[in-house]
């Protein structure tokens, strides 16, 4: 879980990553027909809150893995 913190306020109903590699890399996991801009979005969300700057949004459903793979750099 990542941790929402305004100023001095944290609030401890943050996001929800997928998986954190190393504590230093977010991948996100999708099953969808097309990946779309917001779900980028929300991975750059992701590392903007963990403070984190590498990303990977993976989509499963498509023929070759190569195909739903997206780097995402903050």
């Amino acid at each position: 879980m990542v941790p929402v913190t305004y100023g001095e306020v944290r609030v401890e109903a943050g996001y929800r990553i997928d998986l954190l590699v190393e504590r230093t890399v977010i991948v996100e996991v999708r099953a969808i027909d097309a990946l779309a801009s917001i779900h980028t979005a929300q991975v750059l969300t992701y590392l903007r809150f963990a403070r984190l700057r590498l990303g990977y949004l993976i989509n499963f459903n498509t023929v070759m893995l190569k195909n739903g793979l997206r780097r995402v750099v903050l």
